[in-house]
């Protein structure tokens, strides 16, 4: 059983690891610090954002509408922390 919980917990440090990169990758562009027209950063932008997009749109269908700040990845990184709690206390 614990082989099973360590690949659940895997997963789940893959998916933050995703996010994290997705976030920072976001402000580096904001701020122009990273340019869409290089084709490495182009690749690894679309890559992410194939990755996240349905999970964020699921979550953003919930959420209000904020105008410019989107809590979806924030709401996604507390629903990861929330399910590896309840992994480490059920299991």
């Amino acid at each position: 059983m614990t082989s099973i919980l360590q690949i659940l917990y895997l997963i789940l440090d893959i998916a933050w690891f995703i996010v994290i990169a997705h976030i920072i990758m976001s402000w580096l562009i904001s701020f122009q610090v990273l340019n869409l027209r290089q084709p490495l950063v182009a690749q690894v932008w679309d890559g992410l954002e194939r990755i996240l997009h349905p999970v964020y749109s699921r979550i953003r269908n919930f959420l209000p509408n904020t105008g410019g700040i989107d809590l979806a990845p924030l709401v996604f990184l507390v629903g990861l922390y929330a399910v590896r709690i309840i992994l480490a206390n059920n299991l």
